[in-house]
């Protein structure tokens, strides 16, 4: 397990997805959807279907007549679907059973039953918890920041894609899941047991710092994000905040059109805030669309799990010269994923474009690096909850506002 001791991560899906902007041609009907599944279009090889059929013909032969277990063949063929997207090599490209996409529905929405974290997907395989919410059921169950998740009731989950991960997570409220993780703080395996529970994800909390400085934690961007954003935002304003600081740190991402609007609520109208190229190179442009804006000094908080839509967030600010990006180098997903609904329950996330900021930048696979270079104290790494006054990277960003605030 020595290399599970790296802490190099690759996005996972509870929140990184951008499913705001659908960058390819979407088919509005199952005519439209069958003419694309007879074009091999750009593929290495044609897919040859007689010789296809024959194989799962022979295939099931074989096994209906030595096989000493039952067949499902529902789940069989859920698994071919599942297999034909997993060859592509591309962790951002899933398929999802009609029961997945209903979950992960839910999840986007704020709102599911679960054990309340999010999660992502590290180099070696495994998925791992990066913050479980306060007060929730894998936090109270003891669960921590980095713990990995080794098995799941029984079963092992090295190379298990995240989305399989979280589906099996999650489940009714008041139904309990094992799950033995790996502790990378005191390298052992622990078996935890959690008591699932109806979660709504909190994606955003907020508080005034003394100096009139608001501080506002942004978890995820989830289609309840932008008015929770906006409350804060506005509630801070009546305060009379002079300075803000949004804490992007471990946020792996979310909704395209959320971060837009949540970037409207800050930047003046009609400015460029993301764009999208295919692999056509068709470009498709998003611009702030508010007539309110944030006219105080701003610090954004980032490090190596900021990912997707919050790189864009970053960037974008970055970009205007908006914010000072104060932390460590974000993770480096600048690549687009788009939901499609296959008409059966069923529904593909593909990857479909990269999105570069207004000035230009893809970060895909190199992430942007802040303005100010502050590591999180060792200490308080692994910490389920810290406090904003014991956070040196919290208050790296109270000093640098305080010389800022006219």
């Amino acid at each position: 397990m020595k290399k599970l001791m790296k802490r190099i991560l690759a996005v996972g899906i509870l929140c990184v997805l951008m499913l705001g902007s659908v960058s390819c041609s979407v088919p509005d009907d199952e005519n439209q959807l069958s003419d694309i599944t007879k074009t091999p279009g750009g593929s290495s090889g044609e897919l040859n279907k007689d010789a296809y059929n024959v194989k799962i013909d022979m295939i099931r032969g074989v096994l209906e007549k030595y096989y000493m277990g039952d067949i499902d063949y529902d789940k069989a063929t859920e698994g071919i679907y599942a297999g034909f997207i997993d060859s592509l090599g591309d962790p951002y490209t899933v398929y999802f059973s009609a029961e997945e996409y209903k979950k992960f529905s839910d999840t986007t929405n704020g709102n599911y039953a679960g054990v309340g974290s999010t999660v992502t997907t590290n180099a070696e395989g495994y998925a791992e918890f990066v913050k479980p919410f306060k007060d929730g059921p894998a936090y109270n169950a003891g669960v921590l920041p980095g713990d990995i998740i080794y098995e799941i009731d029984g079963e092992n989950m090295a190379g298990v894609d995240l989305d399989t991960v979280v589906s099996k997570v999650r489940g009714e409220a008041g139904t309990t899941v094992k799950i033995k993780v790996y502790r990378k703080s005191t390298k052992e395996y622990l078996d935890i047991t959690i008591t699932r529970g109806n979660v709504q994800t909190p994606t955003v909390e907020y508080q005034m710092f003394d100096g009139g400085i608001g501080y506002v934690i942004v978890t995820e961007f989830d289609k309840v994000t932008e008015s929770q954003f906006n409350k804060a935002i506005d509630d801070l304003t009546n305060q009379g905040m002079k300075a803000l600081i949004v804490d992007l740190r471990d946020n792996p991402g979310g909704m395209l059109t959320t971060v837009v609007s949540m970037l409207s609520r800050i930047l003046p109208k009609d400015l460029l805030l993301i764009y999208m190229e295919d692999k056509d190179g068709k470009r498709e442009e998003h611009f702030s669309n508010s007539k309110k804006t944030v006219d105080v000094p701003i610090a954004v908080l980032i490090n190596g799990n900021s990912a997707s839509a919050s790189e864009v967030f970053a960037g974008c600010l970055q970009d205007y010269e908006k914010a000072t990006l104060i932390g460590t180098k974000s993770f480096g997903k600048g690549i687009v994923q788009s939901l499609i609904p296959l008409g059966d329950g069923s529904a593909l996330k593909i990857t479909t474009s990269k999105y570069f900021s207004p000035k230009g930048r893809n970060i895909h696979g190199v992430g942007f690096e802040p303005d100010i270079k502050v590591e999180l104290d060792p200490e308080l790494k692994g910490k389920a909850s810290v406090d904003p006054a014991e956070d040196n990277q919290v208050q790296a960003a109270v000093d640098f506002l305080k010389t800022q605030i006219k």
